[in-house]
């Protein structure tokens, strides 16, 4: 709405609109029609104005919102945490442009701001639980308790994070049920990240009868683990070490682009396409590949912190018609399910040929005769 600038003949209050009507019409009209074709002309270049700059600005939003999502996946950003930061820098830079055009229409941007932020007063009351799981987000975003693809349980459900939204987390269950958590119980409550750790102990509880050898079951079960090459062996950064080494080596022979570079190059350097042009010699390619590799295996060197992690069976429980054994190993997180298994079928296939038996639950029962 145009407003006459007519001065102000009521010392320093302000005229009203009924006021501002009345010395309209005493002006003489060639003058109100000047004023009100200048107030037109200044409104459409304002308007032409603020429709440039509000595209040129959306111009700009979309590249610097590319430019950081491409910025952020050659550093291998999380996931969960590019997706929240992309969405709060587009969030931003869109409210500031709207600053901005407001501001070039002529229209107080600092009373805007004012409604804006009571509006937004009014609406955090009203959403209080909504804001904890923003913040409850927030900290599970800096503090990182868990990322995409750990398998966690909280609250009774237990399964693989599939997303880490600003509000709640997604997790996938076994039989692919979709659970959605709010972030708030989940920055406040307690988690079990079964992935958290790159190396778990595995446990089996292997009941013989009472008689068989028990020397002969423990032999039997530790060369079982000796055969297993998933099984760590003595130290769990030895086998770090190999892991990652054989991983890499393995790696190596993959060149799904044939431009003479691997493809774990390409996914370990941030500036692969620079890397294609510029280092094409396979004797940078190694040392490369070797600077790498030391940087990964850094902290697996055995120190007087390294913990014995060799299999063990012992006699743990006397049970009324069975001697419980507990045997345990330690392998990779990734790997422990696929070893709890295969040893379950090989102890129920392999045990009975050397002798040693499954007791079922029995009963002994006396009968005393009692003569007449």
């Amino acid at each position: 709405m145009l407003s006459l600038q007519i001065p102000n003949i009521v010392g320093d209050s302000i005229p009203s609109a009924h006021e501002e009507l009345t010395l309209a019409k005493s002006l003489p009209l060639d003058e109100l029609i000047d004023k009100l074709i200048a107030g037109c002309v200044t409104f459409a270049i304002n308007l032409t104005i603020a429709i440039i700059v509000f595209y040129i600005g959306k111009f700009i939003i979309k590249r610097v919102y590319k430019f950081l999502n491409t910025i952020m996946h050659r550093r291998q950003v999380d996931k969960s945490l590019t997706t929240f930061v992309l969405s709060m820098v587009k969030i931003v830079m869109y409210f500031i442009l709207i600053v901005v055009v407001i501001g070039i229409l002529g229209i107080e941007t600092s009373s805007f701001i004012a409604i804006f932020a009571s509006a937004g007063v009014a609406i955090g009351m009203a959403l209080s639980g909504t804001l904890q799981n923003f913040a409850g987000g927030v900290l599970i975003l800096l503090l990182k308790p868990y990322k995409v693809g750990d398998y966690i349980e909280v609250s009774g459900y237990a399964g693989y994070v599939r997303e880490i939204q600003i509000f709640h987390t997604i997790i996938s269950t076994y039989d692919n049920k979709s659970i959605i958590i709010p972030n708030g119980g989940l920055s406040t409550g307690s988690i079990n990240n079964w992935s958290r750790e790159d190396y778990r102990r595995v446990e089996w509880t292997v009941s013989i009868s009472y008689g068989d050898d028990v020397d002969v079951a423990r032999e039997v079960l530790l060369k079982m683990f000796d055969s297993d090459e998933r099984v760590v062996k003595k130290y769990v950064e030895e086998d770090r070490k190999k892991y990652i080494e054989d991983d890499l080596e393995k790696k190596l022979e993959i060149d799904s682009d044939g431009d003479g570079i691997p493809d774990v190059m390409q996914e370990m350097d941030g500036r692969s396409w620079l890397y294609r042009i510029w280092h094409r010699r396979k004797a940078k390619m190694v040392k490369k590949i070797e600077e790498m590799r030391k940087e990964q295996i850094q902290g697996t060197v055995l120190g007087s912190h390294a913990v014995d992690r060799s299999p063990s069976v012992t006699v743990s429980t006397l049970n009324n018609s069975s001697v419980d054994l507990v045997a345990r190993a330690w392998t990779r997180t990734d790997q422990y399910w696929g070893l709890y298994y295969d040893i379950n079928e090989r102890i129920y296939k392999e045990l009975p040929s050397y002798g040693i038996h499954f007791p079922f639950p029995q009963m002994d029962i006396h009968l005393n005769r009692v003569s007449d």
